[in-house]
């Protein structure tokens, strides 16, 4: 598989991101292999918090919640996904697909061995790391489900996210930095929307970035329709704490985290919260307030 690797000198001397890179190979699935690249701080015997980005973001999303939940003694640890970051970049657009993201995925996880894991899962972060829940459950100790989902095609995607996909095809560039200061509620630096542009130094590295939004599961006919199916009907069957923490001005996943309060038995009786002044992108708009809901809930489930 060809890829792209963004230089190490466009990673430096990012606002509140200066973290030692880890790095880690994973089977590419056509006889190579890929660079998955993350973040690890914090106690090394301590309980990982990991943190799973989404789309156009990266681990710099985490940047201010990975020093908090370090600052109250915890490890976290935030992947790159393929594509992203300082992750390895596929060439092609045809190179991406839902299944091949949980494999490397489940790959990297296995391969760093975290174990009694609490999952922070946003975005695209929930549609991969909710399968790795339901692939490994015996690694997670309780999942964190902050404006994500996992669609099945069964149900409409709605307007919102109609138009977001739309859009993401039909820009002649694609502006990550820009997408997240459109789906956050507090202003955004020029610095911070530069280092969201950051590991896309030109239109040829963004093809994981303008594929993944063709990659939901959208129509029950979609190839990840019924694994997404599959994975739902075990989750509905594990006593994993879940709790849910929406932001109050995301207009694509309004809604949603009623649903895994509904299916998962974990759910029950857990404080869950709509934040207001949350966009999509929560974790630029309320990530002190994550981290404290996230550890609270950590100290009530241990």
């Amino acid at each position: 598989m060809k890829f792209l690797r963004t230089p190490d000198e466009l990673f430096q001397s990012l606002e509140g991101y200066d973290f030692e890179p880890h790095y880690s190979m994973v089977d590419d699935t056509e006889g190579g292999e890929l660079r998955v690249h993350h973040v690890d701080e914090g106690p090394a015997d301590a309980n990982p918090v990991l943190m799973m980005h989404g789309e156009p973001s990266w681990s710099f999303l985490y940047r201010h919640m990975i020093k908090g939940f370090v600052a109250r003694g915890h490890r976290a640890v935030a992947p790159d996904l393929v594509g992203f970051g300082r992750s390895d970049k596929p060439t092609e657009r045809s190179d991406y697909t839902y299944a091949r993201h949980v494999s490397w995925m489940g790959d990297w996880l296995r391969g760093v061995d975290l174990t009694n894991i609490t999952l922070v899962c946003q975005d695209w972060g929930g549609l991969i790391g909710l399968r790795l829940w339901a692939e490994m459950p015996d690694r997670f100790a309780r999942i964190v489900v902050a404006n994500t989902a996992l669609p099945t095609g069964d149900q409409p995607m709605g307007e919102a996210f109609e138009n977001w996909r739309r859009f993401s095809q039909e820009v002649p560039v694609f502006p990550a930095g820009g997408i997240l200061k459109g789906g956050t509620q507090k202003p955004m630096s020029d610095d911070t929307i530069a280092a969201y542009d950051a590991p896309f130094p030109d239109e040829s590295y963004k093809a994981g970035a303008r594929q993944f939004p063709m990659l939901v599961p959208a129509s029950q006919d979609d190839p990840e329709a019924e694994p997404n199916r599959k994975a739902w009907a075990l989750i509905r069957t594990l006593q994993t704490p879940v709790l849910t923490a929406f932001g109050a001005d995301d207009k694509v996943m309004a809604g949603i985290d009623t649903v895994f309060q509904r299916l998962c038995p974990g759910a029950k009786g857990q404080p869950h919260t709509i934040l207001p002044d949350a966009g999509h992108f929560l974790q630029e708009d309320v990530g002190a307030e994550l981290v404290d809901l996230t550890c609270d809930f950590i100290a009530r489930t241990s």
